[in-house]
């Protein structure tokens, strides 16, 4: 082998050829297979945020629990996490450390939509969101990192020119002319 020039042995300073970043990442391909992530920055912008509400309610702790600014910052973390879905009840902040990556992955459209019995498996749900078939209130959605809150949980719905609603109320013995029309 040839003797390395200058900035290439600079440059492998840097690295190491042993250990690999990308080696031990078993949770995160298991939470994407099982979720469905397609895109890894969205597991990675999940990760980011779970662990600045982790920091945050290190933080928290530390204060005094009499504390009015803490009382007020805990209500506050507490009122949106379970907001958007991500904790169940709003008890305390021993729920909040236990906040994982799943957590947000559980609030993305495609499971809402299996959880809703929308669809059989979240590779369908997936495909009729990126297809158009979806709203979430008035809007189409097509993006299947959508994350729904739990005020809009009730509003996921077929588009109103969808061929799957149109079978879906088929099935149902609901199909009225007028809809024909549309």
């Amino acid at each position: 082998m040839r003797q390395l020039k200058h900035h290439e042995q600079k440059l492998l300073k840097k690295v190491n050829f042993l250990q690999w970043k990308s080696e031990h990442n078993m949770r995160e391909v298991q939470v994407m297979r099982r979720y469905h992530i397609q895109n890894r920055d969205d597991y990675k912008s999940y990760n980011k945020i779970c662990g600045h509400v982790t920091k945050l309610t290190a933080v928290l702790r530390k204060l005094d629990s009499r504390d009015p600014v803490r009382i007020e910052l805990t209500d506050k973390l507490l009122d949106k996490l379970y907001n958007m879905g991500v904790l169940s009840t709003k008890k305390s902040l021993l729920q909040v450390e236990k906040i994982s990556t799943a957590s947000f992955c559980r609030r993305r459209l495609a499971v809402v939509m299996v959880r809703l019995k929308m669809s059989e498996t979240l590779k369908e749900a997936v495909t009729f969101i990126e297809q158009g078939h979806v709203r979430v209130g008035p809007n189409t959605v097509t993006d299947p990192a959508f994350l729904v809150t739990r005020n809009f949980e009730d509003f996921v719905t077929w588009v109103d020119t969808s061929k799957i609603k149109r079978k879906v109320m088929k099935y149902n013995d609901k199909l009225d002319d007028y809809d024909l029309l549309v």
